[in-house]
């Protein structure tokens, strides 16, 4: 009689089962030594997210960044558009329900070209100022990599809970300074950040500490998500939604970093 139960598929359950069951059972040492030697099946294969196949992905998703980075350095005129594009394109792939690989590429080069025209506009006014912001960015990163990897720092409940609080506040305060600026209620270039200081500081510099400390700890949220996404066996198409929020919080460093640096030269 035929069982159609999945769960009953193995040989030892069907007919003649117990004769392919001995058969698997007496395997030879050679035949064992053979199954070993096989290479461990690929994510393609498993169709399951993995550290290394996410780290593919990432390169892929910087590369075409960097590609359209150069395309917004020569034509700074078109930051703007990609800025409102970039915007848009990021709400989609929050809200996706199922990560998109063309939607994160998308993403990435339409934000390159943003970072690239905003770049390029910042080097005009401080010569050499993108190299600093591109050399703290990658130090950053690599130093919340390693400490990450190493097992120093990890993400916590409570911390989590402080980096939300400290994000809220960030934003209203963003919000804000962005209201008195079109206002004209402030008319430095800055804002809030260049004409209020405390103990002679600038108030953008401290905020600039600060914002860097909450990307790096966005990174080790990014980086836990990754690894116990791995961990869980999600589908391998959720790797893209690592890499998107890899790529934000990089993105996001850049900036500040960058802005940061502009405030200390004026």
């Amino acid at each position: 009689m035929a069982i159609d139960n999945p769960a009953f598929r193995n040989a030892g359950f069907q007919k003649g089962g117990a004769v392919a069951a001995q058969q698997q059972a007496t395997l030879t040492a050679e035949q064992l030594q053979q199954m070993y030697d096989q290479p461990a099946a690929t994510a393609a294969q498993t169709d399951r997210m993995t550290v290394e196949d996410t780290l593919g992905k990432s390169v892929i998703a910087f590369g075409i960044l960097l590609v359209g980075a150069a395309i917004g350095w020569f034509i700074p005129a078109l930051a703007i558009p990609a800025a409102i594009v970039g915007f848009v394109l990021a709400l989609v792939n929050i809200f996706k329900k199922s990560p998109s690989a063309p939607l994160v590429l998308s993403y990435a080069a339409v934000q390159g070209v943003f970072v690239g025209g905003i770049s390029s506009f910042f080097e005009t006014l401080y010569p050499a100022i993108v190299s600093q912001a591109l050399i703290g960015t990658v130090v950053v990163f690599g130093v919340t990599l390693a400490l990450f990897a190493s097992g120093k720092v990890r993400a916590s409940a409570r911390a989590t809970k402080v980096f939300m609080i400290a994000m809220i506040g960030y934003l209203i305060f963003s919000v804000v300074n962005l209201v008195l600026m079109w206002t004209g209620a402030n008319d430095d270039p800055w804002g809030l950040r260049g004409s209020f200081e405390i103990a002679g500081i600038p108030l953008g510099l401290i905020l600039g500490v600060l914002v860097v400390i909450m990307a790096a700890y966005s990174l080790v949220l990014d980086f836990e998500f990754i690894k116990q996404g791995a961990q869980n066996g999600l589908p391998r198409k959720f790797g893209w939604t690592g890499v998107f929020g890899v790529m934000m919080t990089v993105i996001w460093l850049y900036l500040e970093i960058l802005r940061m640096l502009a405030i200390s030269r004026d």
